[in-house]
């Protein structure tokens, strides 16, 4: 999901749907030193246990906010360079974070250059209807990269204010400019997003 950079390699603020372990929250934290971070997590034992996995307390540039990230997008705020969606249960994807109501206001919340990061699984039951949503929502502005280690697992890259993905060549510029400052492989990144624009996604579109 760290493959954002090769969209925006320095954004001023990032939005995450999801704490988890806290793994995004903390490389993010660490590695982008001038980019605010809001991490909203609807489960509070989740929270509760930020401390035992080291996740930073708050400050003026990193908060963890407890609320349903469904309903976070809908309230006008700051416009996030970045949304990061990994809002994984032990059901799966909650419904109402993979809907068109959901991705529209995912759109709308971002800034005008802004990126939408998602992680799909694509052996769940709902993932063609959410990757419809997507597209109808984002258009052509929309592509999947198979994420390392998983068989099923893609991240989904959504964005606005350009018709096109950056050039391979310059998504390799960018990953060899960056790759002194981040511990993430962003060279493997930006070939497995090079390699999902290349894919017949549209196979899954056809199960709709």
């Amino acid at each position: 999901m760290m493959g954002f950079l090769l969209f925006q390699p320095f954004p001023r603020r990032i939005s995450m749907i999801g704490l988890g372990g806290g793994s995004l929250a903390k490389y993010c934290y660490r590695h982008l030193p001038d980019t605010m971070i809001a991490v909203v997590e609807i489960n509070p034992q989740v929270i509760a246990l930020r401390g035992r996995f080291h996740v930073p307390r708050d400050s003026e540039r990193f908060r963890v906010v407890c609320a349903d990230g469904a309903q976070y997008v809908t309230v006008p705020d700051h416009r996030p360079d970045v949304l990061l969606v990994d809002g994984f249960n032990g059901d799966g994807l909650p419904a109402e974070l993979g809907s068109r109501t959901f991705y529209e206001a995912c759109r709308s919340r971002l800034s005008d250059d802004g990126v939408l990061v998602a992680n799909l699984v694509t052996d769940e039951p709902d993932f063609h209807r959410y990757l419809r949503s997507l597209r109808e929502v984002f258009a052509n502005a929309v592509t999947l990269a198979p994420s390392e280690g998983s068989e099923h697992n893609v991240t989904v890259f959504a964005w606005k204010g350009a018709d096109e993905l950056p050039s391979f060549a310059t998504m390799l510029d960018r990953a060899r400019a960056l790759g002194p400052t981040h511990a993430v492989n962003l060279h493997a990144a930006a070939t497995r997003i090079e390699y999902g624009k290349k894919f017949n996604w549209h196979r899954y579109e056809q199960a709709c």
